[in-house]
């Protein structure tokens, strides 16, 4: 897992010459402790490195190619303190790689209404230096994210955060490699997608491997691993009778012990932190993995059913953006519904659903999967614990990547479901089930999602500015008149933007 706390984000104000030596060095006092203050709040999970205040079109080109080439720098940020000429940011920032964030504020919050002279002016310019960067940004049609208020303010501590988070996500994809065991899931359409184009767009590689190649890997598992592993299992959940020492499928319990063990060393060594499998292409496995698929998503791993390497990419973006805060992210399907009272969601999968969205001990239960024709899986059986959410989707429409996300609010069941054999949440989705289901449905959303209890759509918005990739919100604001409009804008700006 990435650790966030590893990463940077530069911190760069912008000046010129003009104003003497004075002022420069007070600019860079300033930026200093802005810089710390940033570094100090809960809300940013990263290192903020104050970098030296930029003045020349040299300096500015050079500190853009540092940030590029360092491997632990996810983005700048930049404030004009002063007035700082334009131009002069013209070279860096076209050859500027790393995502960017404009910050907008001023070191004081006040005016001094009694002292206030020329002196303060001069070093105090944000309001007209920020305008003169982001004409710049504009004119170049940059993409940047733009955070106007007071560096000491929480809400603005909170929107410099969630970009940040988003900057690691990105940061991350960069070198993500996705392990597809097997194919997709056969005559399925929305889980495939043009794997070029998502390396080209999303940096993320896809590799093919054969389930034979984990297969030998498993095989290479000891009893000392698995004995090892099926303690950890017994103290860490709620096992059924059946699976416990002594038990009649004990042996069951132990071959999903193997395939975790294997799977996990297989993604190790390939260097692979997100990987799909399919039950229709298990060529020498027992048992789908279950149990193996649920904890290797809770170290945070990215993971696709079927093959469907696009959500398996978006679940370890999410993983890495979500690093720290509360509540989890998981692989998941809408599976079915409940039409009563408004609408709500039963959402599922066959198996793979992580452990993180829930506070309750998870059950480890042995069912028939009734389709594979394979071995009964071990899976952990719990329910999502309740609040608010997003549920999001990934599709590929052939001229560009699309990003849905939908709020949702996770619900307690109604009733017990003593029957239902997996993990699942309920909930309903904003701003209600017709309206939300209508407007998915309209944008070409896929029945593969990633839930989050973690992040807000925000984090969600800069992850998708950041790749150049389509975004679309469903709210308690989405109204289906205003929704179909914005997929018919949306249609025309990406063809003429990106070229027919």
């Amino acid at each position: 897992m990435t650790h966030l706390g590893d990463l940077e984000a530069w911190f760069v104000a912008g000046s010129q010459h003009l104003y003497g030596d004075v002022v420069l060095k007070q600019v860079q006092e300033h930026a200093g402790l802005i810089a710390r203050a940033l570094g100090d709040s809960a809300e940013i999970p990263v290192k903020i490195v104050a970098k030296p205040v930029m003045t020349d079109s040299e300096s500015i080109r050079n500190l853009c190619l540092e940030a590029n080439s360092s491997r632990n720098c996810i983005g700048l940020i930049a404030w004009m303190h002063t007035f700082s000429p334009a131009r002069m940011w013209i070279a860096g920032l076209r050859s500027l790689s790393k995502p960017l964030m404009h910050l907008h504020t001023q070191f004081n919050d006040e005016l001094p209404w009694s002292s206030i002279d020329m002196n303060f002016m001069n070093l105090n310019q944000s309001a007209h230096g920020d305008r003169e960067f982001g004409f710049i940004g504009a004119r170049m049609r940059l993409r940047r994210k733009i955070v106007v208020g007071f560096w000491q303010d929480s809400a603005v501590h909170a929107e410099i955060g969630a970009w940040i988070r988003a900057a690691c996500g990105w940061h991350d994809a960069q070198k993500l490699k996705v392990a597809r065991l097997g194919d997709n899931m056969r005559n399925v359409a929305v889980t495939e997608g043009n794997k070029v184009s998502a390396q080209i767009n999303l940096c993320y590689s896809v590799d093919g491997y054969g389930v034979g190649d984990v297969v030998q890997r498993i095989r290479q598992v000891t009893d000392a691993e698995i004995n090892k592993l099926t303690a950890h299992y017994d103290e860490a959940y709620a096992v059924a009778a059946a699976l416990r020492p002594g038990g009649c499928r004990r042996e069951s319990l132990r071959e999903a012990a193997r395939i975790e063990l294997g799977l996990r060393g297989f993604l190790e060594e390939t260097g692979a932190h997100a990987f799909t499998d399919t039950f229709e292409d298990l060529h020498g496995l027992e048992q789908l993995p279950g149990i193996a698929v649920q904890r290797l998503m809770e170290d945070g791993y990215g993971f696709g059913a079927e093959g469907d390497w696009k959500t398996a990419a978006l679940v370890r973006a999410v993983k890495v953006m979500s690093d720290g805060l509360p509540g989890g992210a998981s692989f998941m399907e809408d599976y079915t519904y409940h039409l009563k009272n408004g609408g709500q969601v039963l959402g599922a999968h066959m198996l793979e659903v992580c452990p993180s969205i829930t506070g309750e001990k998870p059950t480890a239960e042995i069912h028939p999967l009734l389709i594979g024709g394979k071995a009964d899986p071990v899976r952990l059986v719990f329910t999502a614990a309740s609040g608010d959410a997003v549920n999001a989707s990934l599709v590929d429409l052939g001229s560009r990547f699309r990003l849905i996300i939908n709020r949702v609010n996770l619900i307690p069941p109604e009733h017990p479901v003593p029957k239902l054999p997996v993990a699942r949440g309920f909930w309903t989705p904003e701003p209600n089930l017709k309206v939300a289901a209508t407007a998915w449905i309209s944008a070409g959303g896929a029945h593969h999602t990633v839930l989050s209890r973690a992040l807000k759509p925000e984090h969600l918005e800069n992850f998708a500015e950041m790749a150049g990739m389509e975004c679309l919100l469903i709210d308690r604001n989405t109204e289906l008149r205003a929704f179909a409009k914005e997929l018919c804008w949306n249609d025309a700006y990406y063809h003429l933007a990106n070229g027919f």
